[in-house]
Order: structure tokens, then C-alpha cells, then sequence
């Protein structure tokens, strides 16, 4: 199968003409291993049965043999020879001037023992699952770093052939590269139902040596998956695991942060507009999972599940559209939130660009709720308008402004055709978007 370049690719070519070692960490089968090889002449697997002895007998006593080989070089699963991070520090130290020569990935964040943090010398970039732009539902029309920088970028009339049934499919399948490979549909489906049950029945419990219960790491992925894309509560889910469990809420908090190690369960931060207020802090977090069809092969869903509860696919359909978001996010150096309030303004996300702007974005699986998300931004800017005139009333002392927000933008689920609003908010069908 031919390699299709991802995104994170362009963020890769970056760090490379600055590092001379990438650390690409990222959940289990996203393509961390497939990227890397296309950029090194030797692969060193540490997971490669046949030759796991000998490498690990190597990187155990003498890991600077394996610096010797071909640049650049590929250490795969790295996390099992720990050694290994150490020489490639010191070789970093030893030629400031090389860039490029090694690239390390892993599929957990576990701690690893080494002498030595790498700050400087070795760099990491986090790898999410394939986006809908890159598994191809998405045609990519529609750029989202293009609309911030670009003001007479016209997205009117982009056209949208992705069907909801298709989107239904894609949510159960996920970015998952390995099912590009594979024929049927049936088949694709599988390759998260088994990450599923690799993650609860083996990767909760070799993530740190500790051994854990499978049955309550089921559950508690479950209760997950029954709040995802939502601002539950974590009391909440701890009381529902302990409605089928006797586990206390150190126990359950531990298993949280396995899954969080394992690249499997991931929060989005609340945002504010004022940069120093604590509100950001002390509002709830939402909860996601990297993937969505993890959350669904918990659930027991399949694609046809949706055409009777298209609120659980409006979660799920979220959830996929905030994974993209990530991405992209990542890719322009921004960061992704949400924003929620007591007094009802919300925003489904947030993205932030390092320089300040941002865009309020609210996600919708259908077009017959534009209206009411449409007016939601417009509330939305106004109370900052407003909030910004009151601060100014005051020469003497004026209050504190806010930025307003440089887009407004709906992602919709089956909208067949991008258009932008009288109020100038942007309508996106999720069919067009890319980075």
C-alpha cells in the first residue's frame, strides 16, 4: 500500500531541520511506525520477535552500536530499551550541528527511567489517528488556517458529496490507517473492536506493570463512552463504574490515567477570553476519546445502530470532528477548547492561534440546526461587544477588553454545500474541512 501523507508530516519536516532526534508518540496502529519508516534508511524494532533478544542484549550494554548504522535511523517502540534515549542524547551533544538522523516513537507516554530529559537535543510531536481529510471523506476544500489568514477566501458553493450513512460508517471505523488496507467494509470495523479489547484486556495493565482488573478497565472505558463529547462530571462517571463495581475513587482515578498514558481517553480545557482569569481553571473539562470508534466498539454500535438514535451519533460525530480538530490544531501551533457558561453561552470548540485569534465553533450533525447554533455565536459575540463598551465608558480607567472572535463557524454533519450566513457565520459541511 502506498503511504499517504499525513498532516503531522509537515510539523515532522519542521522539527527535523531543528532536532537531530524526533520522539513520535501517539495511540496504538495511528502510523507512527509507517510515517518514520518513510524517512529512515535503518529500522531498529524492538518489538521484532525474531530479533528482540539480540537488539535489547545490545541496547543493554553497548546502545551506541546501533548509532553506527545508516542514517537516519528508525528506533521503533523504544520505551522497551530505555538505554537507547541516553546515546541518542549524547550523540545530539556530540554533533550540534546534525539534524534529522534519528526518530524514536512509542505508543504510550509511560515514564520512562532515563538519566536525562532530552530538553534541547531530542524533541516530541504527538501523532492522533487519520483525519476524515486524510482517510478521504473529507475533500479538503476548505482550509481553516485559510479562512483565518486569507479574508476574500469565498467558501460559498463548496460542495460536499460525504453522506450522513457514510459518516455513520466512518465514526464506527475510525482514523485507524490499517483499515485503508483492508477490502470490506466488516472488516475495517474490526480493527477497533480488537483495539478495544487489546487496550482493557493487556494495554492497562503493560503500560506501568501494574495489574489491573479487566473487567473494571471495561467499565470504566464504558462510562466513558456513554459521556463523551459531554462536561460530565468525573463524580459522575466514578458513581457509575461504582454502580457496577466496588472500587474506590483512588482505584478508579488510576485506571483514568493509564488510559490517558495509553493515548486512549484525552480532556479538551475550557477557555475564556481574558488570558489571566482563573475561570479556564476552575471550569469542567470535556471528555473525549482520541479515537471515537474505541468509544463505539465499547458501546457494542455499528454504523446501522445510528439510522434509530442519531443522538448518540451527534456525541460520536462531535467527538470525530474535535480529533480532527486537534490535528489541525497541532499543525498551526494553536490550541483547541470549549467554552461553557452559567449563563448559557457555549461553544463546542474553540481554536485558538498563537498570535491570539480565534474561532468560536459550534459542531452539528444536522443543517435543520444551523439556525439555532448560528444565533448562539452571534449571542455569544455580542455579550463581548458589549462587555468591551461598558469597559470603555471609563477614559480614565478603562475596564479590561476582550478580543472578539475572528470567525464563526458551524461544522455540520450532512449540509451538502458550504455558505456563509447574513450574520457572516461560516457553514462548513464536515465533508470540506482540512487543515
Amino acid at each position: 500500500m502506498d503511504y499517504i501523507r499525513r498532516i503531522v508530516d509537515s510539523e515532522i519536516d519542521k522539527k527535523k531541520e531543528a532536532f537531530n532526534a524526533i520522539n513520535i508518540i501517539g495511540p496504538k496502529g495511528c502510523g507512527k511506525t509507517r510515517t518514520s519508516q518513510e524517512r529512515c534508511k535503518t529500522i531498529i524494532e524492538f518489538q521484532d520477535e525474531e530479533r528482540r533478544e539480540g537488539y535489547l542484549a545490545v541496547a543493554n550494554t553497548s546502545p551506541k552500536l546501533f548509532l553506527n548504522n545508516e542514517k537516519p535511523i528508525l528506533f521503533d517502540e523504544w520505551q522497551d530499551a530505555p538505554k537507547i534515549w541516553g546515546a541518542i542524547r549524547k550523540a545530539c551533544d556530540d554533533e550540534p550541528e546534525s539534524v534529522g538522523e534519528y526518530y524514536l516513537t512509542g505508543s504510550t507516554s509511560k515514564d520512562v527511567d532515563t538519566p536525562h530529559t532530552g530538553t534541547g537535543r531530542i524533541t516530541s510531536i504527538m501523532m492522533y489517528p487519520m483525519t476524515l481529510y486524510e482517510t478521504g471523506e473529507s475533500n479538503g476544500s476548505i482550509s481553516l488556517k485559510k479562512l483565518f489568514d486569507d479574508e476574500d477566501f469565498i467558501i460559498d458553493g463548496q460542495k460536499c458529496n460525504t453522506k450522513l450513512e457514510e459518516l455513520f460508517f466512518a465514526v464506527c471505523r475510525g482514523g485507524w490507517p490499517r483499515c485503508l488496507a483492508l477490502s470490506s467494509d466488516a472488516s475495517k470495523l474490526e480493527i477497533a473492536r480488537d483495539y478495544f479489547k487489546q487496550i482493557y484486556l493487556k494495554d492497562i495493565s503493560t503500560i506501568d506493570d501494574v495489574k489491573r482488573n479487566q473487567e473494571w478497565a471495561r467499565t470504566i472505558i464504558w462510562s466513558y463512552a456513554r459521556n463523551m463529547a459531554t462536561l460530565a462530571k468525573r463524580k459522575n462517571i466514578y458513581s457509575d463504574v461504582r454502580s457496577n463495581h466496588d472500587m474506590s475513587d483512588v482505584t478508579i482515578s488510576s485506571y483514568i490515567t493509564a488510559l490517558e498514558k495509553l493515548f486512549v481517553l484525552k480532556d479538551i480545557d475550557a477557555w475564556t477570553p481574558q488570558i489571566r482569569s482563573k475561570t479556564s481553571i476552575r471550569a469542567a473539562k470535556k471528555h473525549i476519546f482520541i479515537d471515537p470508534s474505541i468509544a463505539l466498539a465499547s458501546l457494542g454500535v455499528s454504523p446501522d445502530y445510528f439510522n434509530n438514535d442519531l443522538d448518540l451519533f451527534g456525541h460520536a460525530f462531535e467527538n470525530m470532528v474535535l480529533r480532527d480538530l486537534l490535528v489541525f490544531a497541532q499543525a498551526h501551533d494553536a490550541r483547541l477548547m470549549h467554552y461553557s457558561d452559567s449563563n448559557g453561552l457555549e461553544a463546542d470548540a474553540v481554536l485558538q492561534l498563537n498570535d491570539g485569534r480565534y474561532a468560536l465553533i459550534e459542531i452539528k450533525t444536522g443543517s435543520n440546526a444551523v439556525p439555532a447554533a448560528e444565533e448562539n455565536l452571534i449571542k455569544f459575540t455580542k455579550v463581548i461587544r458589549e462587555h468591551n463598551e461598558k469597559a470603555r465608558l471609563n477614559e480614565a480607567h478603562p475596564g479590561i477588553e476582550y478580543r472578539e472572535p475572528s470567525l464563526l463557524i458551524i461544522i455540520c454533519g450532512n449540509a451538502p454545500m458550504a455558505y456563509t450566513t447574513e450574520n457572516g457565520v461560516k457553514v462548513i459541511p464536515v465533508g470540506c474541512l482540512k487543515d
